[in-house]
């Protein structure tokens, strides 16, 4: 599948100051920047360095297109380098942005004939944000595989009904199991498209089991999370 880019979105180096820093959960918060003049296709994602170090990490936009803000979705990892780096930040830290890189978006020649139903694990649930908060009116479903019931990051800005957590340990959640266990059991209509991200092994077994329903590869999207 070819998707078009939208012309106004280019490739851009930036420094920007830390805005907030908003904790989800003990371990994951959204990271905000200044947009200025940042253009972006939801999907897309950036790459993330801290002024004067010398790594840096890529991750999902989670903001709409339209926010006044850049934001992105961050899960501090236990032992890691850099994201508990980016935890300890305080508004006014400078980090650098490049980007947008991706083409995982939204295909228009779908987008108002298709269901969408969007397949997440994890912070993999970030473009899926930026792409329902950037479309009103998009036909879609989210469904959202995690441990515990608070992961259902801001589950309160989906639509009613729209939003479907898979929690693997909590059991008060739409679905006690592994997301791949619901998938399998869920009926989807015939005009879906999906859209998978989050990490590798969720994604080919998802990939298999919407095989195994009748859907082809070329309606299926994905994105890797590593």
């Amino acid at each position: 599948m070819t998707i078009e880019m939208k012309p106004e979105v280019q490739l851009n180096t930036n420094y920007y100051k830390v805005q907030n820093i908003k904790n989800l959960t003990e371990s994951t918060f959204v990271l905000q920047l200044p947009k200025s003049r940042f253009k972006f296709e939801s999907g897309q994602h950036i790459s993330l360095s801290i002024s004067g170090d010398y790594q840096s990490r890529e991750y999902s936009i989670y903001s709409a297109e339209d926010d006044e803000h850049l934001e992105v979705l961050v899960k501090e990892v236990d032992g890691g380098y850099f994201s508990p780096k980016l935890k300890h930040l305080k508004e006014g830290d400078m980090v650098e942005v490049h980007g947008p890189f991706g083409r995982f978006s939204l295909d228009a020649q779908k987008r108002d004939s298709h269901k969408h139903i969007f397949i997440a694990s994890g912070t993999g649930i970030a473009p899926f944000h930026s792409m329902v908060k950037s479309n009103p009116g998009l036909d879609y479903q989210v469904i959202h595989g995690v441990r515990h019931t608070n992961e259902a990051y801001e589950r309160e800005e989906y639509e009613n009904g729209k939003y479907f957590l898979c929690t693997s340990r909590d059991t008060d959640s739409d679905f006690h199991g592994r997301l791949t266990a619901y998938l399998k059991e869920a009926e989807f209509d015939k005009n879906s498209c999906f859209y998978l991200c989050g990490n590798s092994d969720m994604i080919f077994d998802a990939m298999e089991i919407l095989k195994e329903k009748g859907f082809s590869r070329d309606d299926v999207n994905v994105e890797v999370y590593f």
